[in-house]
């Protein structure tokens, strides 16, 4: 049964949305993605968020750029967690999005992750959902001392070489 439901408005969110499913493959959580437009298929909409739960779903990461309605209706129809991911678009670089997403009333409410974060949307759905679930809690706390080790080994190699044989790899 599928723990995140990913939802974006319109198959070209996928390239961005598609960084979500492949961080929870990473840590073997299963999800289910689809496309609903919040506008053009409210019913669809209705329907799927209303029976996520049912369905397993635990937290759901909806996608959304412009207008942005797509997170916030999620957050109205569905009890559990919503994260909502801000799509750039070709006007005003996602920010319309971000401040849709963010702005939402008083008991709907969306967490916001970065314009195109998909990744961390992902990252913090696992979050919530390792508060109940020991083994997803370790492992992102192995992800993290990877990124700590990795982040060492930058700072190694510079001091060893310099910036300037640092800068041409």
């Amino acid at each position: 049964m599928p723990r995140v439901g990913i939802v974006m408005g319109s198959d070209s969110d996928l390239k961005v949305m598609s960084k979500a499913a492949a961080t929870l493959e990473k840590f073997g959580v299963d999800y289910e993605m689809t496309i609903i437009s919040a506008h053009r298929e409210p019913d669809e909409l209705i329907d799927w968020c209303r029976s996520a739960e049912d369905r397993g779903v635990k937290v759901m990461i909806a996608g959304a750029g412009m207008a942005a309605a797509l997170p916030g209706m999620c957050a109205a129809l569905f009890a559990l967690p919503v994260i909502g991911v801000p799509l750039s678009g070709k006007n005003l670089d996602g920010m319309d999005a971000v401040f849709s997403i963010m702005q939402m009333p008083p008991g709907v409410p969306v967490a916001t992750v970065a314009v195109d974060g998909a990744m961390n949307a992902a990252l913090l759905a696992m979050k919530i959902l390792a508060s109940s679930d020991e083994e997803l809690l370790n492992k992102l706390k192995d992800y993290r001392e990877e990124m700590r080790q990795a982040v060492q080994a930058k700072a190694d190699r510079l001091a060893e070489v310099g910036y300037e044989a640092y800068l041409n790899k």
